[in-house]
């Protein structure tokens, strides 16, 4: 086991007047903490979703855990091969490694905090996502950045055979 020292010394306040918000309904991304502002320690961000919304498709990091908090409403969480409904209050944790996506639940809201340790550099991720949904880069370009971001593409079928039975 691997212990990761963080390299900043004062503590980290985003109010969240100041927090950058990418996309747009039924899908914003709250960007909260970057990997360079916790010293590698962790990144940020808080997720919203509305009516059902997809939030991520399955993908794994080859060098962070992921965790999600419900803050409020019913998610949809891939971990592995298991669907997960998890509600406010709930906690998951996804191993590197291990496949995951979210959504929120068939119908429901959700919000989540979303914190991936060790910190890996993201809001340029995420504004690349922003790209995508405005049709200003194509999907593929997604494919070219996953290792620079860890976030590794992958299938699920438990995934696809939820999310489906939802329409």
């Amino acid at each position: 086991m691997s212990l990761i020292a963080p390299d900043f010394d004062e503590s980290v306040i985003v109010r969240a007047a100041d927090a950058e918000v990418v996309g747009r309904t039924p899908t914003t991304i709250q960007l909260l903490a970057d990997s360079s502002a916790t010293g590698g320690a962790l990144s940020t961000v808080r997720v919203s979703l509305t009516s059902g919304a997809d939030g991520a498709k399955p993908h794994h990091h080859a060098k962070s855990a992921e965790l999600f908090y419900m803050l409020d409403g019913t998610a949809q969480l891939l971990s592995g091969e298991q669907v997960v409904t998890a509600q406010r209050g709930d906690l998951v944790v996804v191993p590197p490694g291990l496949a995951h996506a979210f959504g929120a639940a068939p119908g429901e809201d959700a919000d989540i905090l979303i914190v991936i340790t060790p910190g890996v550099e993201r809001f340029e991720y995420f504004r690349h996502l922003e790209r995508v949904a405005y049709g200003k880069v194509p999907p593929a370009s997604l494919l070219e950045v996953q290792e620079l971001y860890d976030n590794i593409f992958c299938t699920s079928r438990a995934w696809d055979d939820a999310r489906s039975a939802q329409s």
